[in-house]
């Protein structure tokens, strides 16, 4: 649900934690980023910096020139003044990444977990069953019909998690249980509703089925396409996954090895909410 009103915790004796539901909502995200938007015009001294969650925001703030009060009620303020959200604007990249589907590093991630710790159904057929897909082939497909929203980073430095704005590629699927040790970087998945791409080899429990050969951490900022960065996204960026041969996969491996790969991206543009809802509402109910 959306609340009447943003609740204002504290978190620690330096942040605030803004909520403004209490499940995973596009138009609750928005909230989030708009006042995250609001805040950094501001420039309110004492505020150091905010990261949107899903349906939050934290915001972190020097104690030594803010009390807890002096925070919620300036940030109250600007949550008040920003209106519906339908009126919010907010700059938006959209970045264009190569994606390998069905391809055999997440194949061989899944058989590994199979043989050591639990049978299951592979991943890409577990998604066509639970979302009553046609097959494999119909999952590619829908999935890479849509721009993701970067709803918020978080979990493991650099990790986006993800919402396709358009209604009709929405999927669903239940984490592993119990987690893998192991997943490659630069896998795709999904859990919950929400789509992510692993930064770096680590263990998780979305379910994956896809692998980009694009960068989308870097320890020291340097890759081309960070702009000095640690991060490849910001929330409020979109993505588009370009489905990629494997020849076209190592081609832009090697590029990214000898970091020679640009990254195609979008930068000028600005994400209307209101006119995203009335294209979401001229849309016809059948999936892609």
């Amino acid at each position: 649900m959306i609340y009447a009103q943003p609740t204002f915790l504290p978190a620690g004796d330096r942040y605030v934690l803004i909520e403004f539901g209490n499940e995973m909502n596009l138009d609750l995200n928005f909230m989030a980023q708009g006042l995250a938007s609001a805040v950094r015009q501001a420039a309110i001294p004492g505020i150091i910096e905010t990261a949107p969650c899903f349906a939050s925001l934290l915001v972190h703030y020097d104690p030594e020139i803010l009390t807890l009060s002096q925070t919620a009620d300036l940030l109250g303020g600007l949550a008040a003044s920003l209106g519906r959200s339908d009126d919010i604007e907010l700059s938006s990249r959209l970045f264009y990444l190569p994606a390998l589907y069905l391809d055999p590093w997440t194949r061989e991630c899944v058989e590994d977990y199979c043989a050591r710790i639990a049978k299951k159904v592979p991943d890409p057929e577990l998604l066509v069953q639970e979302n009553g897909l046609d097959g494999v082939d119909h999952l590619v497909r829908l999935h890479s019909s849509s721009e993701y929203w970067v709803a918020s980073l978080g979990f493991w430095p650099g990790l986006p998690f993800l919402m396709p704005l358009d209604p009709r590629a929405r999927l669903t699927a239940p984490k592993y249980n119990p987690p893998r040790t192991n997943t490659p970087q630069g896998a795709i998945g999904l859990g919950g509703a929400a789509n992510s791409i692993y930064p770096v080899a680590t263990p998780g429990g979305y379910q994956i089925f896809a692998r980009t050969p694009v960068p989308i951490w870097d320890a020291t900022g340097t890759r081309r396409g960070f702009d000095g960065a640690l991060c490849l996204f910001r929330p409020g960026d979109r993505i588009r996954f370009v489905p990629v041969t494997r020849d076209e996969y190592d081609a832009v491996e090697a590029q990214v090895n000898e970091n020679r790969y640009e990254v195609t991206v979008v930068e000028y543009q600005k994400f209307v909410v209101r006119d995203y809802k009335a294209w979401c509402e001229k849309l016809p109910g059948k999936r892609a």
